[in-house]
């Protein structure tokens, strides 16, 4: 018998990797075409980028980049140096500079920008070559304004609700002694007939009163805003202001002009509230003014950011020809007992600020020392919660 045949399975030959050789007008068609997109998805960014090479010639900036530090894009920017382009904001161009000295870059670092004021938000990272060298630098960022000021007026919040509840049961600690002493005096006052004694006794009434109406200030400062909101009209609000000022501060001769349009619109608001807010805001002009002089009351239509597509608000701004102020008082007049003057409780701007705060609106203040003072109140037509 003959033996079968074994069958041997042959194993295909390996055949060797090739690559395939791409010619180089496509490589260069390839390159042009990614480098294309990669601009194009930089500049579409909603965050600031620029990057610059390790002598600090500026290699790359988008629009973000240019709206956030208010510069105008010019042609010739890139392949300047970065000092240059950035010569306005010397503090940007500093942490720019400290990318190749410092160990840990920044990340997620805050900054606040000159002049504007603006707050940004920023990482640094190194830009590396295929061999790991180092020869450049990126900057991602992101305008954190409206960010910051939620964040201060919450911590704001928080402090003045510590401050309340201190101050709440202090005041009505003081407030009995206060009127017993002003009904005591008041009593003696009626026994009492020699003329040194009464005026005595007069300047003591006086000196109660005046103490408990800063009490009671203080009382109204702490206590906590419950809006009645209805729609308001703002011209009724301060005309109402108008007349309540005068009877609380002496006007003298100060002329008040009342500019605010019928066809404004009306907010969510309450009157109340901001009848009382355009009241301490004219009876600190008054007592500033020194009776003499003249207030304007101006309101136009504008819109608020708000970080998605801006809201309808109402301006109103409220100036005065007075003395003015210097720049370290300008900072601290909306803080509360914070004041210049020989008496007072130092409340009136901080109510203002409350007021303006429970309306989810904003407030800020233009002046110089011997130019006068403009506040400028903005409240929103329909607050957020709305």
């Amino acid at each position: 018998m003959t033996k079968p045949r074994r069958r041997v399975r042959r194993t295909p030959a390996v055949r060797p990797h090739v690559a395939r050789t791409v010619s180089a007008p496509r490589a260069r068609r390839t390159g042009h075409v990614a480098d294309a997109f990669f601009r194009s998805v930089v500049a579409g960014m909603r965050n600031g980028v620029l990057a610059f090479t390790r002598d600090g010639t500026l290699a790359l900036i988008n629009q973000e980049a240019y709206s956030i530090f208010d510069l105008t894009p010019r042609r010739g920017d890139v392949g300047r140096p970065v000092a240059e382009v950035l010569q306005r904001h010397p503090e940007v161009v500093r942490v720019l500079n400290s990318a190749f000295d410092v160990h840990l870059l920044p990340n997620r670092a805050e900054l606040r920008l000159r002049p504007s004021g603006k707050v940004i938000g920023y990482t640094l990272g190194l830009v590396r070559d295929e061999a790991g060298g180092v020869i450049g630098a990126s900057m991602f960022f992101k305008d954190l304004t409206r960010v910051e000021q939620l964040e201060e007026r919450e911590r704001l919040r928080d402090r003045l609700a510590a401050l309340g509840e201190m101050a709440a049961a202090i005041a009505h600690e003081v407030k009995n002694p206060l009127a017993g002493i002003e009904v005591m005096a008041g009593l003696l006052r009626r026994k009492v007939e020699a003329a040194d004694a009464q005026a005595v006794l007069t300047d003591i009434i006086t000196e109660a009163k005046m103490a408990n109406a800063i009490v009671q200030e203080v009382l109204e400062f702490v206590r906590p805003i419950r809006l009645q909101v209805e729609r308001t009209a703002l011209a009724e609000a301060v005309q109402s202001a108008v007349q309540l000022a005068d009877t609380k501060a002496r006007r003298g001769t100060i002329t008040v002009d009342v500019l605010v349009p019928a066809g404004l619109p009306l907010i969510h608001g309450d009157q109340h509230q901001l009848a009382q807010l355009f009241t301490n805001l004219l009876i600190n002009a008054y007592e500033a003014m020194d009776g003499r002089g003249r207030i304007a009351i101006r309101a136009t239509g504008t819109r608020m950011d708000d970080g998605i597509g801006g809201r309808a608000a109402v301006l109103v701004e409220v100036e005065d020809e007075g003395p003015g102020m210097p720049q370290e008082v300008a900072e601290r007049v909306f803080k509360p007992f914070f004041t210049t003057k020989s008496q007072g409780s130092g409340l009136g701007l901080a109510i203002v600020r409350k007021i303006v705060d429970a309306h989810d609106g904003t407030i800020d203040l233009q002046t110089a020392a011997g130019s006068g003072t403009k506040i400028r109140v903005t409240l929103p037509v329909t607050a957020i919660d709305s």
